[in-house]
């Protein structure tokens, strides 16, 4: 099989994760503010809340409205989580402390980069291939990149509150290859969610290759590229 023109990854989950827990993160930030939690209910709250979110994507959004509309959007996740753990009502001012997790998640602190995700993109630059970012992610994501030494590898970052559509809604993928100029039988798509990335990207007419493994394990480059 011939190389592809263009590999895009996910982020979260592929080029990175967070360090240890988002339930750790939140339980060490609630006891800056005071508030006692169990890291563990909270990880479970913070999935139950994001599972039942809507697309984090905005369509027919003004550009310089996006940022807001991410705020809100995650503010709104938050607060079920810490209302699902049982803790919310703790909190004497839970916005003001919101503030502090959203920007603290915008830094590298609570993200660690897996072991071979530099390997890899290394190598498939050496091989000439274009990479690109296809995340479900908020415009966070440039500053993530900056501070984990990761942007510079990737021509493009497409991201869903931009796109106006999420993964795995082919609106996204076709906006990324739109920004190659590359066809989709050109291009593979490397992400650890079976539905959004593996189904999404196919469903498209990329190849998606499916990360299948465990939380925090390292990122491993698809065998006909290795």
């Amino acid at each position: 099989m011939p190389n592809p023109k263009v590999i895009f990854l996910d982020a979260v989950g592929t080029l990175f994760g967070v360090k240890g827990s988002v339930g750790e993160v939140y339980q060490a930030l609630s006891q800056k503010a005071g508030v006692n939690a169990s890291a563990s209910q909270l990880d479970q709250a913070f999935y139950r809340s994001f599972a039942t979110a809507s697309a984090m994507a905005f369509p027919d959004v003004s550009p310089v409205d996006i940022p807001h509309r991410e705020y809100l959007w995650w503010l709104a996740v938050a607060k079920d989580t810490f209302q699902r753990a049982g803790i919310f009502d703790q909190f004497a001012d839970f916005e003001a402390f919101f503030e502090g997790v959203y920007q603290h998640f915008a830094t590298a602190a609570p993200w660690v980069v897996y072991e071979d995700t530099l390997s890899s993109l290394k190598r498939w630059q050496r091989m000439g291939i274009s990479l690109g970012i296809i995340s479900n992610f908020d415009s966070r994501i440039y500053a993530v990149l900056d501070a984990l030494d990761l942007k510079q590898y990737f021509e493009t970052i497409t991201i869903s509150t931009e796109a106006g559509a999420a993964k795995p809604d082919p609106l996204i993928f076709t906006t990324a290859l739109q920004k190659h100029g590359s066809n989709a039988s050109e291009a593979w798509h490397v992400g650890d969610s079976r539905k959004d990335d593996f189904r999404g990207a196919n469903a498209v007419g990329l190849r998606g290759i499916w990360l299948q493994r465990p939380h925090q394990a390292n990122i491993q480059a698809p065998r006909q590229l290795s």
